[in-house]
Order: C-alpha cells, then sequence, then structure tokens
C-alpha cells in the first residue's frame, strides 16, 4: 500500500469537499483543546486570590504570570479560528481559512505546553523542593516534545522514505 492507507487523496472528494474535511477536522480537534486550556486558564485566575499566594516568592509569581499569559494567549489562538470563520463567511476563503486556523492550532498548542508545565511547576514547587520541581516539569516538557513533535515528525519522515 504505497502512501499508506490514509494517504487522505480521496478518490471521490474534490477540493471543496476535501476543504470542508479538512475543516471539519481542525474543528474537532479545537473542541478538544479548547475545553481544557479554558479550564486551566480558569483554574489559573483563581490561584492569586488564595491567601497563600501573596507569601510565595517572586519566582513563584513570574512562573504564575508567564504561565496565565501562557494559557490566555493559548485560549485566544484556539478560539480565533471562530473569529476568522465568522468575518470570513461566504467569502470563498476556506483555503486560506483551513491553512490560518493549523497555525493557529499549532501556536496555541506551543502556549499550552508552556501553561501546562508552568501549572506543574507552580503545584511542584509547593510540595516538593524547587530544584526537583524544575528537573520533573524539564522531563514533561521533554515528554509533550517528544509525543507532539519528535514522534509525529519521524512517522512522517518515515511514511515519505516509503513512497
Amino acid at each position: 500500500m504505497r502512501g499508506g492507507m490514509l494517504g487522505y487523496q480521496r478518490k471521490d472528494e474534490d477540493s471543496g469537499e476535501r476543504l470542508d474535511r479538512h475543516w471539519n477536522e481542525l474543528l474537532q480537534e479545537l473542541r478538544l483543546v479548547q475545553t481544557g486550556t479554558q479550564i486551566l486558564f480558569a483554574f489559573l485566575l483563581g490561584i492569586a486570590f488564595q491567601n497563600r499566594f501573596d507569601t510565595t516568592d517572586d519566582f513563584t509569581h513570574v512562573v504564575y504570570a508567564c504561565t496565565l499569559v501562557a494559557a490566555a494567549l493559548a485560549v485566544a489562538l484556539f478560539l480565533a479560528p471562530v473569529a476568522f470563520h465568522r468575518v470570513l463567511y461566504r467569502q470563498g476563503l476556506r483555503d486560506r481559512l483551513v491553512v490560518i486556523t493549523d497555525r493557529l492550532a499549532r501556536a496555541g498548542m506551543a502556549f499550552l505546553v508552556v501553561a501546562i508545565c508552568g501549572g506543574v511547576l507552580i503545584a511542584l514547587d509547593v510540595a516538593l523542593p524547587r530544584t526537583v520541581s524544575v528537573v520533573i516539569v524539564a522531563g514533561v516538557l521533554l515528554w509533550f516534545v517528544v509525543f507532539w513533535v519528535l514522534i509525529p515528525a519521524w512517522v512522517r519522515r518515515n511514511r515519505k522514505q516509503a513512497d
């Protein structure tokens, strides 16, 4: 089977149908990440209002601020396709919309990883020594990079070699 079973050049599908399918696939992916990111963002908003937060050091405040901003940027990037779609509705620009939405989703995922790692660092810093917390978060970041970047790149490279 050259090109793999899911080469996604469907014979019964014209370019408009393919764009619609890609758009729907992107929306499904965004639905998954939007909800979790919005919950993370809401949780992070509440941290600053906890009594103990005032007693934390500058490191924790900086990590918190960066994490909160990263989560806000991720939310904005994951919601941006909705605004794009509303503005571009019935303009015949689905081809551009799919490409732009893909880029927004990728950027949103990058900020999401930063927000997740920051949230984990804030939580672990309370329970463990800071050095141990930073090492664990570096491992969490590496985990994301392996599963979100390296393995997909490896699969893509090996698919091209098989063609």
